[in-house]
């Protein structure tokens, strides 16, 4: 054998093979030696009985490859290996892959042994040179040709629910959340385990129009680009590309159109200022192709800006200046034939680029096809589950099970960029319970500290006198308070100079001399949570400034990590380092999750009885061990914004994150809303109420955002209909109570998921696939939020499979059906699955003030069902060792029963004995519920089996 392999492994014999290939056993699977291709060693290792793990390097050392931050699973399980015809096969249970010994390419088949996922041919490893270490660029392409259907990847911004035919860059970013993890309707997926910046579609990066294609305007080659100050024509000239992307590139501004600026007084994030005379560029050109076919664009931008092509207007958006984004569209073009492309932006010290991609021919444009920038080696993991919810089980099995959050967690939120004072923050939550409106948690947002001691986690006692009394005030209302922590330091405050006597703050951002937009603006960076000894020190400081306060729950802002908002990829890998782990490179997009880890550790450590609640902006594969949920960052207060939060959170759903929130009316707001000119007032109104809906059927319903403020009984004030509506969203959020937090639960138990995509239940029905504004919020309701302004019906898809109650009239649909559904500024278009059994709960002012109150069961006839009712504590860990109890409900449709199962399970505080009552829908009673207990059918259960006939 050779000197590569492991001890104790054995080779396969290749008898009657004239293949010089070598094969050899190692635990848990093979390694193999390819007769030919760019990876020298190919192994494949079992993780259970239908996951794999597939790595291939360039050399003969595995070994270079990185130990995983996102997989905590070690390998597992003992395949039958076998080598016939040219393939060594490792055969488990209930999936099976082979390699191909000539080349190392590697297939995994279910367990009737048909191909599900196939490498194409293995790509070459480029070789990079990182802070002096050798690495690669990698690309894998898999199922060339392929119409499956793929999903998660994360959280994206831009409408896109299939990613098939999609291109999207894994890079963490306000907003943007890279996991590279995806699931398919064939029920597989696949975790390519990266830590770096990488790519799901087309390998090649986008490059700036007028690099590859070609643009002339006037006769010239390039851009005609003309910039107007106060509506006069300052400058006109010719620009080859259109590239104002980062901060660095504001030095190519013409000096003549330059506007003055005074700095910002909205968030005082805006770094360049605000603009005080206006400014408008106008660039147009002819762009024509060499090649013709469906071409990709991306238009990254801030501020007011429009696209028209051809005459015609494709892009009419508005994002704030400090953080600018992408907006993807699609052209199709005939190689020759040009383009007008016209774009028209008022900068107001903005952001402004212009890329493309050339069009892949089209087995390659609808294929799996990943690639990462900095690489030792291809490596990823394959669950071969046969549905959508076994591949995110399997995912989980791999890094880690979703921790159930606090039952009061999936209560309502209200938060304000921000609380200025202690007296503000208590005065809102003392206003809800005076106003009878249910609130679970209320939010300090930053700069609670005083100006120059950020990191500190000190508090300014001028405007936060006594910090514990706030907390404990909050907790006599019955209400939880959280608190904004950042990984940022300003390195004059003591705990920066605790960390950095270690060698744990990051230089990179001090050393550019970057400052922050605070004030006059500070010097300040992150620590660096690679480094163990960090991490404890980072959550000691927190624990003794702010555990110690009572603080309920931790939202971790700026997590990506955001050192400094606007700058290029390399100069934020500068910021970003150096690391205890390695080059920031190779790192890129790991950091959310060691520092929620860090912090989740310290908080099961310090509060072994209390579940940790942490809420950060950015997140990573394996996230949800750490006690995680994510929110959708800085999204712009915009119709077309909302619309994006909806596949954005499914998204992140299938990507195995359970716990997922958004600011409720987006959070950045224009001028004409914070001005709160009479003529907006009617948009801004329906647009928050729109979103207060999708909010109240999101797994954690929060409201945040910057001025106007966003109090239920501010935003609503003089609009008696808005206000009744909120209220009733409320209420029903917490009447649902029961029925979310078996939801929830089931995230821990099940590895299920609360938002779900329609394809995790119909997958059959291939019309489910690409819907981009519907999602199911457990396995009952379709949900079908309202994203245009002044739209009062919408078109809805239902499902084939299934017949449809509509939730608010009662009226029953068939599936496989597009109807017109009635969507009044109050209400939202909502329906429920015949068969579903829904318990609600009594109406409360928090979770769980009436905790043993009576159980309305909603049963919604017309197919069998059933549902497993949970309950535990709400707060401690014992759920789980198994202190917890399930009441088990099954419809029979044929005999027109319904049984109530023995309780399995107790735990400590659980009522002996429930009111239960039970309503009955169905063809013959098209009624809206009604959540009073029902005195026709009203039961006392004690624990014991009961059943109820339908009446």
């Amino acid at each position: 054998m050779r000197a590569w392999m492991l001890a104790g492994v054995a080779a396969i014999g290749l008898a009657g093979s004239a293949q010089a290939s070598e094969v050899a056993r190692v635990p848990h699977g093979v390694v193999v030696t390819p007769d030919d291709g760019p990876a020298k060693r190919v192994r494949v290792l079992a993780y259970g009985d239908d996951r794999f793990r597939m790595s291939a390097v360039p050399g003969t050392d595995l070994g270079v490859l990185p130990k995983s931050l996102m997989v905590v699973a070690e390998p597992a399980g003992d395949p039958a290996i076998s080598e016939a015809q040219g393939y060594v096969t490792l055969k488990l249970p209930k999936a099976s892959a082979r390699v191909r010994l000539s080349d190392g390419q590697v297939s995994f088949l279910d367990a009737a042994g048909a191909p599900v996922l196939t490498e194409s041919a293995r790509g070459a490893f480029a070789p990079e040179t990182i802070e002096g270490q050798r690495y690669f660029t990698v690309s894998q392409q898999f199922n060339r040709g392929t119409g499956e259907g793929f999903y998660g990847l994360g959280q994206h911004q831009n409408g896109q629910m299939n990613y098939n035919g999609e291109d999207v860059e894994l890079a963490q970013h306000n907003m943007d959340i890279a996991i590279p993890f995806v699931v398919s309707t064939r029920g597989y997926g696949l975790l390519w385990d990266n830590d770096g910046i990488s790519r799901f579609g087309n390998p090649r990066p986008y490059h700036p129009v007028g690099e590859d294609l070609a643009v002339t305007s006037g006769g010239k080659a390039g851009w005609k680009a003309d910039y107007y100050l106060d509506g006069r024509l300052a400058v006109s000239r010719q620009e080859a590309t259109i590239d104002y992307q980062f901060i660095r590139d504001q030095k190519n501004w013409p000096e003549a159109a330059k506007a003055t600026t005074k700095a910002s007084a909205d968030t005082g994030q805006n770094t360049a200022g605000v603009a005080t005379q206006q400014q408008k560029v106008v660039w147009s050109g002819d762009v024509t192709a060499k090649t013709s076919g469906v071409h990709k664009f991306q238009l990254y931008a801030s501020s007011y800006f429009k696209l028209y092509a051809d005459g015609k207007l494709v892009l009419d958006r508005w994002r704030q200046n400090w953080n600018p984004w992408f907006h993807n569209f699609e052209l199709s073009m005939t190689a020759g034939k040009p383009v007008a492309i016209r774009i028209e932006w008022e900068p107001n010290a903005g952001y402004m680029a212009f890329f493309h991609n050339t069009p892949l021919p089209a087995p390659d444009r609808h294929s799996l096809w990943m690639t990462s920038d900095v690489a030792k080696g291809v490596d990823y993991y394959v669950t071969l589950a046969g549905s959508v919810d076994g591949a995110i089980a399997g995912y989980r099995a791999l890094t880690g099970k979703a921790t159930l959050m606090p039952k009061w967690a999936y209560g309502f939120w209200q938060s304000r960029q921000r609380y200025e004072t202690q007296e503000q923050l208590l005065g809102v939550l003392r206003e809800y319970r005076k106003r009878r409106i249910p609130i679970d948690n209320i939010v300090q947002d930053w700069f609670y500290w005083p100006e120059d001691a950020w990191g500190s986690h000190d508090f300014d006692k001028t405007r936060f006198p006594d910090a514990k009394a706030m907390v404990d005030e909050v907790h006599a209302l019955n209400g939880h308070v959280m608190i904004s922590v950042w990984p940022k330091f300003y390195p004059t405050t003591d705990n920066a100079k605790a960390l950095a006597a270690h060698g744990w703050l990051y230089q990179g951002n001090l050393k550019m001399g970057n400052k922050d937009w605070v004030g006059p603006g500070y010097l300040n960076t992150d620590y660096d949570a690679y480094a163990p000894g960090a991490r404890k020190m980072y959550f000691e400081q927190i624990r003794d400034k702010l555990v110690a306060k009572g603080f309920d729950a931790w939202w971790m802002d700026a997590t990506e990590p955001d050192i400094h908002s606007n700058l290029s990829i390399d100069e934020r890998i500068e910021t970003m380092g150096p690391t205890a782990f390695g080059p920031a490179a190779a790192l890129f997009n790991s950091y959310p999750l060691v520092h929620a880890e860090g912090v989740a550790e310290g908080l099961r450590e310090t509060q072994p009885d209390k579940r940790p609640f942490i809420l950060t902006r950015s997140g990573f594969g394996g996230l949800q061990r750490a006690s995680a949920a994510l929110w959708s960052g800085d999204v712009a207060a915009r119709w077309a914004d909302l619309r994006d939060q909806i596949s954005a959170g499914v998204n992140i759903s299938m990507s195995g994150i359970p716990n997922w929130t958004h600011d409720i009316g987006g959070f950045a707001v224009e001028q004409r809303y914070t001005d709160q000119r009479p003529e907006a007032q009617a948009e801004w109104r329906e647009l928050n109420l729109r979103w207060f809906q999708f909010g109240a059927f999101s797994p954690l319903f929060r409201s945040h955002g910057e001025f106007p403020h966003r109090e239920i009984y501010e935003i609503a004030a003089g609009d008696d209909a808005m206000y009744d509506s909120m209220l009733w969203y409320d209420h029903l959020r917490y009447r649902l109570m029961p029925y979310l937090y078996t939801n929830a639960a089931d995230t821990w138990f099940n590895d299920g998921s609360i938002m779900r995509g329609l394809i995790s239940d119909f997958v059959a029905d291939p019309k489910t696939w690409g819907i981009d504004d519907e999602y199911l919020f457990g396995h009952a309701f379709l949900v079908a939020p309202v994203t245009t302004f002044e739209a009062r019906r919408r078109e809805v898809y239902l499902p084939a499979g299934a017949d449809w109650y509509d939730f608010n009239s009662g009226a029953i649909h068939a599936g496989g059906t597009t109807i017109t559904a009635a969507a009044p500024r109050e209400r939202m278009p909502l329906f429920v699955r015949a068969g579903s059994i829904i318990p609600t709960g009594p109406e409360q002012q928090y979770v769980d003030q009436d905790a043993d109150g009576p159980i309305v069961l909603h049963v919604f006839t017309g197919a069998d069902g059933a549902f497993s009712l949970y309950e535990d504590d709400g707060t401690s860990q014992a759920y789980q060792q198994g202190k917890f109890a399930r009441i088990p409900m099954a419809w029979n449709e044929a005999t027109g029963t319904l049984t109530i199962g023995a309780r399995t399970g107790d735990y400590e505080g659980m009522p002996a004995k429930r009111a239960i009552s039970v309503r009955f829908y169905g063809k013959d009673r098209a009624t809206a519920p009604d959540f009073a207990e029902n005195p026709a059918i009203s039961l006392v259960y004690d624990g014991k089996p009961l059943v109820v006939k339908r009446r």
